[in-house]
């Protein structure tokens, strides 16, 4: 009896630089290109070797497809930049629309006095929001 195939995760470094390569349609070369810019960060091997996810090649065509339609390197990175703040701002809403139906649910049975918990009639408390850290340069004229 055989055993059945699983994919690996999609963060799973496992590509060979070469496959990597023949995945992404790019020259290898151009992959050390683009992680010398800090572009694409690919796992290593206890011997130093590059593995890459299959994240890292889904990321490595998008590169090439920016690069092909005439945005430089520079552009590039500012769009993974907002990519990845967009992705960030979207898990954030999720959890705040969450937190804010949990609220309105507790509100609501708070107000109708049908309550599921026996306990005392609390809303509950919520998150405070991270501090925001911030840091001002000063310079002498």
């Amino acid at each position: 009896m055989s055993t059945p195939f699983r994919a690996p995760a999609p963060d799973a470094a496992v590509y060979v630089i070469s496959v990597a390569a023949e995945l992404s349609g790019l020259h290898p070369q151009t992959l050390r290109a683009y992680e010398r810019l800090g572009l694409i960060t690919p796992g290593r091997t206890v011997g130093g070797g590059r593995r890459y996810s299959h994240r890292d090649i889904e990321l490595l065509r998008t590169i090439a497809e920016l690069t092909a339609a005439g945005i430089g390197i520079e552009g590039v990175r500012r769009l993974l930049d907002l990519e990845n703040q967009l992705t960030a701002l979207r898990a954030r809403n999720e959890e705040l629309v969450a937190e804010l139906e949990a609220t309105r649910e507790a509100l609501r049975q708070a107000t109708s006095g049908r309550r599921t918990d026996p306990g005392p009639n609390r809303l509950p408390v919520l998150r405070q929001p991270s501090p925001v850290r911030s840091m001002v340069v000063w310079r002498r004229r």
